[in-house]
């Protein structure tokens, strides 16, 4: 079990691979406000544990107690239910123009990942 509620935040960051930056930005709280939880420096409030729950998908449980899952639901699960949720408030036309949006996006995805892969091919010595 990890030690404190301040251990548990670097691991639920390291786990889903997101630098503080980022995961800040997603929960509200400035970089260096947060490395000082994460540190100990500063205590980790409860509106802090509520948005890396909500927007993370962590376990409350785990996070301020250490035991359980350290996630509580499946991360791809809580992501469409925040994209439901935004989606329902939008009006038909908009609503269109998101579903068009994300399309175009997986497209551009797709093609990006073609070509930095090619890359990788062509940067690679042949075996002798």
């Amino acid at each position: 079990m990890i030690a404190g509620i301040q251990d548990r935040l670097v691991a639920v960051r390291e786990s889903l691979e997101i630098n503080q930056r980022d995961f800040c930005k997603v929960i509200y709280v400035s970089q260096s406000y947060y490395a000082q939880m994460e540190s100990g420096k500063r205590p980790v409030n409860d509106r802090t544990i509520s948005l890396v729950c909500s927007q993370y998908g962590v376990s409350k449980e785990y996070l301020i107690t250490g035991k359980g899952k350290m996630f509580s639901e499946n991360m791809a699960d809580l992501q469409l239910q925040q994209l439901l949720d935004v989606f329902t408030e939008l009006e038909p036309p908009f609503r269109d123009y998101v579903v068009l949006q994300v399309k175009q996006l997986v497209e551009t995805v797709k093609k990006q990942k073609g070509r930095s892969s090619t890359r990788k091919d062509k940067k690679t010595p042949p075996s002798p």
